[in-house]
Order: structure tokens, then sequence, then C-alpha cells
């Protein structure tokens, strides 16, 4: 599923005479098929950068990024976004819910954008729903859901398109405890349906819910368990 040999990435130092900033180190990592992995790691560890390049929203400097066996490092910028999109499904800790879209436009949107016909996104919207308890409240807008009950929605968006990898960033950063045990309670019921799942938290209590830990620390991998 994910292989990742010696990525590193570095930025362009802001003062012109300034050597670059290095923010990943010779990353080396394989997550199979199937595996919930949380990686924790503290503000400025490089989780966020490692993130984007696991989703394909970035590059590495130096390294191979394999993706099911598909070097996606190098990949041009328009194969790179179809990879994006038919492969990986994202959730964020702010939701990134449309405001004006009920439950199930939201869900239904990236089917839209894929040129899916309406009856086969609404059937596929309808049934992640039911499958992310949230069936009974398909038509209300965001406003009109609790935060919990808005990442369920954005849950079932990840999935719509069927991605392989589910990549979520702190997706219980902004929920209470009891929003925050669901959202963890959905995530592990995906999991045991083969769903393939990376968390980002600096939250080593969530963390601690996934079959395997990492922990990033200074751009380079410290610990697993």
């Amino acid at each position: 599923m994910i292989d990742l040999r010696r990525i590193t990435r570095t930025f362009p130092a802001q003062e012109r005479k300034s050597p670059p900033l290095p923010v990943l180190s010779d990353i080396t990592l394989r997550i199979p098929p199937g595996q919930y992995a949380a990686m924790v790691g503290a503000s400025g560890s490089g989780k966020s950068t490692l993130m984007n390049i696991l989703g394909c929203l970035d590059r590495p400097t130096s390294g191979v990024y394999r993706l099911h066996g598909r070097d996606v490092s190098a990949l041009p910028p328009d194969e790179l976004a179809k990879v994006r999109g038919e492969e990986i499904g994202f959730v964020f800790q702010g939701f990134q819910l449309i405001p004006r879209l009920t439950a199930i436009e939201n869900v239904m949107l990236p089917l839209m954008l894929q040129g899916v016909s309406e009856s086969e996104r609404r059937a596929r919207a309808e049934q992640l729903l039911l499958r992310v308890g949230l069936h009974s409240r398909m038509h209300h807008l965001p406003a009109a859901l609790s935060g919990g009950q808005q990442q369920r929605v954005a849950i079932a968006r990840a999935l719509i398109r069927r991605p392989a990898l589910i990549l979520a960033d702190e997706p219980t950063g902004s929920l209470d405890p009891d929003a925050t045990q669901e959202i963890l309670s959905l995530l592990e019921d995906l999991h045991r349906a083969g769903q393939t799942i990376l968390l980002i938290t600096h939250n080593p209590t969530v963390a601690a819910r996934a079959e395997r830990r990492l922990t990033l620390q200074s751009g380079k991998i410290v610990e697993e368990g």
C-alpha cells in the first residue's frame, strides 16, 4: 500500500543567505493494505508535511513514495491529482463541509465533480450515511449538526469514491470527549471492514486506539509500537 523510501523534504530559507530548512529526514515506512496506523508528534515535528506528501498534495525533495506499487513521487501534476482524487480520502480536523449544502449533498459532491450520475451518487451517499449512523439527518445543513455528526459526514464523504487509503488529520482535535469516542469507534469499524487508515495526531491517547503507532520527532520516525 504505502512504501516510503528515504523521504526527505526541505524548504527554501526565508533569508537569502540562510541554508534550506530540513523538515523531513530519511523517512522509510511501509504500511500494508488494511492496516490502521497512527502517527503522533508535537507541533513542528513534520506531521503535516508528511501527510501532504502521503496525500499527493506535495512532493518529497528526495526519496521514493510508492502507492500500490506505483512511484507517485515524480508524477506530473495532472496524474498526481488523479491519484489524489481516486485513491485517497481525506478527513480534517475542521470537517471542511460546505455550509449551504445538506449532509447528503456534501457527501455526494466528490462524485458530482467526477461526473457520476445523480441516481448512483445519491444511492452511494445514502448507504454511507446509514453506515456512519446519520441516515435520519441526511437533509440537515452542517449548522444543524453537532461536531461529531459533522465529522461523520466528512468521513462518509471521504469514503464516497471508495479510496484505498484514508488520511485523517487530527480528526478528533476539535471534538468533545464523547464525540471523540464516537469517531474513534467509527474508524475502528472501518478498519475491521478492511479499510487502510493513517491517522495523524498530537494526542497519544487517540493514537493508542490504532493497530500500529508511530512517533515523529524533528522530521524522523523515532519510535514504533
